[in-house]
């Protein structure tokens, strides 16, 4: 076969190409220090690259959502603790108080610090993480309480009725009553003081009327409740028990949302609500489905065949099965994370009604493992108490009790109703009532030291988590290293091979090239 020049240039520029293109590829390799990349490099490694890269990534998010919960959860840490210091403070205010060598002018110079307390608890349980309230439950843009005032009375008859108070005061209001009567009846006078007992002002409630005002504040009560006059008119003694006696004083409203209830919402279905009840933990919306029933319709009685969703409708868990019970008032259907019943008093039930298990849901929970969360935030009023109104309630209520609202009622672990107390009994020189609201302090802070150490468990979980990923990621990046990057080492002795061969193939190519058959004649 006879060799053209034509083909020799070609072969020539081919070779060239060739050890150019390996030259420059290793030198890529050596600039980036990987020996993967582009997919074509290693198909196989790249997609394993591109998994480990997909983990990192995951793995970087937990560990961004554990920073963001560490924050909530440190501070609310920090919080707590500062609010046991203040506890301390006021447990030592009260036992001073408390004290029967105390005048009623040392009484009120300690309620002054005492009010700042109180109000300095309020400002802490107002408090906010980057904007964001950790206490008010899912209404984080808003504040979790807002100090209102209240009352405290030492008649059991008077403190479980239902009352509203608006308005302002700078100094808690003792109110008495000049005759025994009720609320909404005849006309009765009753007194108040604003200065804590040392003077009164008299007024008269009419006939058939329900509101005391105590100018600039204005109480309203049921109709119909009870009221004792004291014994002795003018008596300016606020240790006297005899007769009904009110403090209106100070204490904070929750307003953010709590986990109080399970709300079931009947659909397609004779039942109203009344009739339907829903016990346990739930923790998202479950909807309840009856397949059929034997007979259909049926008594709550018989056998009644099911269905349930946790996600909407999108997917059903089909095939259970209540089974007859003769004689039963109710149909106690099981679910996951509780149960939902059926009262007799609903009717029947039939094939295609359904029922909606709504929770309350107040928890902020923040992802950090594939199948784990943690909750940052706290339902305030479970930790600070104060007076919560209930959604559809009509009126705001004691958390917990209503031992705070009675004179006498002994403990109550209501901490802010119990400083709310403290200042009321300080102010009016009440020594009887700052004794018991000591013994409130303590119940308060035990539990409060209680909720301090969950959300600190939390903290703990918090650095498990984090070890356990920091863990993941360097394992992962080790796998990513082991597939794309390049040793050091080889890739130098590669390099200067193929330097090498490159520069042959040019100095034989050029070498070639100069011979042709005129150098022979």
């Amino acid at each position: 076969m006879r060799v053209s020049q034509q083909m020799l240039f070609n072969t020539y520029v081919s070779n060239m190409n060739t050890s150019l293109t390996q030259l420059v590829e290793t030198n890529i390799q050596a600039q980036t220090q990987k020996k993967v990349n582009k997919p074509s490099d290693n198909p196989v490694g790249m997609a394993r690259i591109l998994d480990h890269r997909e983990t990192l990534a995951t793995v970087k998010q937990y560990r961004d959502n554990i920073d963001t919960a560490k924050g909530w959860l440190s501070l609310s840490d920090t919080t707590l603790t500062q609010v046991s210091t203040i506890l301390t403070r006021a447990k030592g205010l009260a036992e001073q108080g408390a004290s029967g060598t105390l005048t009623d002018d040392n009484r009120e110079q300690i309620s002054y610090e005492a009010r700042q307390l109180f109000q300095q608890l309020v400002a802490l349980a107002n408090t906010e993480y980057e904007g964001k309230s950790i206490y008010a439950g899912h209404k984080v843009e808003d504040n979790a309480f807002k100090e209102r005032l209240w009352m405290t009375s030492n008649d059991a008859n008077v403190s479980s009725r239902n009352f509203t108070i608006t308005g302002n005061a700078e100094k808690t209001i003792v109110v008495q009553f000049e005759a025994d009567g009720a609320i909404g009846g005849a006309a009765m006078q009753y007194r108040y003081s604003k200065d804590g007992g040392e003077t009164f002002t008299t007024k008269t409630l009419a006939a058939g009327a329900t509101t005391l005002d105590f100018d600039g504040v204005t109480m309203d009560f049921d109709l119909g409740t009870p009221a004792t006059n004291i014994p002795v008119k003018g008596s300016a003694n606020t240790n006297d028990s005899s007769g009904t006696w009110m403090w209106v004083r100070p204490t904070a409203q929750y307003m953010g949302d709590d986990e109080d209830s399970i709300n079931v919402v009947p659909m397609n279905t004779s039942f109203t609500s009344s009739a339907l009840t829903a016990d346990g933990a739930f923790s998202k919306d479950v909807v309840v489905r009856i397949d059929s029933t034997t007979p259909d319709p049926a008594s709550v009685d018989d056998e009644i065949t099911y269905s349930y969703s946790s996600d909407g409708g999108v997917t059903w868990t089909e095939g259970n099965v209540k089974p007859a019970d003769a004689g039963a008032t109710t149909a106690v259907i099981p679910l996951p994370g509780g149960t939902l019943t059926l009262d007799n008093s609903g009717g029947t039930v039939a094939a295609g009604a359904q029922f909606l298990i709504h929770p309350d849901t107040a928890a902020i929970n923040v992802q950090i493992q594939e199948n784990e969360s943690v909750r940052v935030n706290d339902v305030g009023k479970d930790i600070f108490g104060g007076v919560y109104k209930q959604p559809g309630a009509s009126g705001a209520s004691v958390v917990f009790n209503n031992n705070s609202m009675l004179l006498g009622g002994g403990d109550s672990q209501n901490l802010l109703e119990t400083m709310g107390n403290l200042v009321a009994f300080l102010e009016t020189n009440n020594q009887t009532g700052v004794q018991e609201c000591l013994d409130s302090l303590n119940a308060s802070q035990k539990h409060l030291l209680t909720k301090a150490a969950d959300v600190g468990g939390r903290e703990n979980r918090l650095a498990v988590a984090d070890q356990v990923l920091s863990s993941l990621e360097l394992n992962e990046k080790d796998r990513i290293s082991h597939i794309e990057d390049v040793d050091v080492g080889e890739l130098m002795t590669k390099l200067s091979q193929q330097q090498l061969v490159y520069e042959a193939v040019l100095k034989s190519s050029s070498m070639i090239m100069k011979m042709n058959l005129l150098n022979y004649v």
